[in-house]
């Protein structure tokens, strides 16, 4: 039974989607709420915060968006990774921050490296073939 579950392309589509969810989410806010995710930036130091704010919600958006259709999700998972590999001494240097925020900082930098072994994963399946045909494809294939 498990088996059967886990052979469905379907749970592959939701797999995809979930994992990239972080991304895809974040992407969206900052393109709904741009003068909110260019003040993010800018909080960071990143400059042009606007230019900053364009350029990570574009590759959040489109890396995610490549992982999902599982079409060169290579790419889209390696800008997503690198991606969030950056942030960790942009944003969650936990080694130069005192107390609590220090904290969390590391507890997120770890939650991250874990989210890049994922996105690896997520590539080694894509190149593999694995779940290559979707769900609405096989269907097209069927004559449905």
């Amino acid at each position: 039974m498990i088996r059967s579950v886990l052979s469905r392309p379907a749970l592959l589509v939701v797999a995809r989607v979930l994992l990239t969810f972080p991304f895809w989410g974040s992407g969206l806010a900052k393109l709904i709420d741009f003068q909110g995710g260019t003040a993010e930036m800018a909080m960071f130091g990143l400059h042009p915060p606007a230019v900053i704010n364009a350029v990570v919600a574009l590759t959040q958006l489109t890396g995610s968006a490549l992982i999902i259709a599982n079409r060169a999700a290579w790419l889209g998972a390696g800008a997503l990774g690198v991606f969030t590999a950056l942030t960790i001494p942009i944003v969650h240097h936990f080694w130069s921050l005192d107390g609590e925020r220090g904290i969390v900082a590391f507890h997120t930098a770890t939650e991250h490296v874990g989210m890049i072994g994922g996105l690896i994963l997520a590539a080694i399946l894509a190149e593999r073939g694995a779940g290559t045909a979707s769900p609405l494809s096989e269907h097209a294939r069927r004559g449905g």
